[in-house]
């Protein structure tokens, strides 16, 4: 298959579904991220130039790391819109790429430019097929799948279509995260108030921010009450959350899986039937 993963920023794909993306490439499949914004305002002291280039940097090395692809655009964070020129340059990319399926942000999220890429991505996906629409690119022969990654708001809330078993997959997705040093100890630390936490030592800094211990014994309600520092919890939340699905897709060890991922198919994109959920999700 051939896999199409958008975030709005550089590392949201890292951190919504790098432990998926490792599957599908061990298993042969061709994986693409895409950011669509250039990762410009994610700093505390950098100036956009500064910054976005630094992240540029940072992406090819996780490029690099996971064996992906890995574009990323040169809209500005903050300032992606759901407008009929970036429609069509989404239109564009994805018909030169012809993935068989794309994931992407839902339309409700805190971030304008998660909800923006959301949106783009949903209003892009029937035109995908219309001939007449952006001509200069062959339109497709059918939809690609769309998938959502997960996501905690309420209004709607998130229902997953498959929550997969990532535990052996989280080391290398630790190790990606970590490349995007610029958010990982620097921006994302300072927005929650940790940055004076941060050890200077690298590997010090990467035990950090893995956070504190959380294994099978963990109690999934004080994960989910973030009663663990708010690092980990992160990644283990999701197996807290769906732990019933977790369950009834891997019986008995179910209970025991830590780090998982969780998808929700888009219902704009062509529909999912059993045969494709077994090809797309076999794992």
């Amino acid at each position: 298959m051939k896999i199409l993963m958008i975030g709005a920023h550089p590392d949201d794909c890292e951190l919504s579904c790098a432990g998926l993306a490792l599957k599908y490439i061990r298993d042969g499949h061709q994986v693409r991220f895409l950011s669509m914004c250039d990762g410009s305002g994610g700093h505390h002291e950098l100036n956009r130039n500064e910054i976005a280039a630094r992240r540029w940097e940072e992406t090819r090395k996780v490029a690099a790391f996971l064996g992906v692809e890995y574009d990323v655009w040169n809209i500005p964070d903050c300032e992606l819109m759901a407008d009929l020129e970036t429609r069509g340059r989404l239109v564009r990319y994805i018909r030169e790429y012809a993935p068989d399926v794309v994931f992407g942000h839902r339309t409700n999220d805190y971030h304008a430019d998660h909800r923006n890429a959301g949106i783009l991505l949903q209003d892009a996906s029937y035109l995908l097929i219309v001939p007449n629409y952006c001509p200069e690119v062959k339109a497709l022969p059918k939809m690609p799948i769309i998938i959502h990654y997960e996501d905690e708001f309420m209004n709607p809330p998130f229902v997953p279509d498959a929550v997969i078993d990532v535990e052996d997959e989280m080391e290398t997705k630790f190790r990606a995260f970590d490349l995007n040093v610029s958010q990982a100890y620097e921006w994302l630390p300072y927005t929650y108030g940790k940055i004076d936490e941060v050890p200077e030592d690298e590997e010090e800094r990467y035990l950090w921010m893995k956070g504190d211990i959380i294994d099978e014994n963990t109690d999934d309600a004080d994960i989910l009450a973030k009663k663990f520092w708010g690092r980990n919890p992160r990644f283990a939340t999701t197996a807290a959350r769906f732990r019933k699905q977790l369950v009834e897709r891997y019986g008995e060890r179910g209970n025991r899986i830590v780090f998982a991922e969780a998808y929700a198919v888009c219902e704009y994109g062509s529909p999912l039937t059993e045969e494709m959920k077994k090809k797309i999700f076999p794992y």
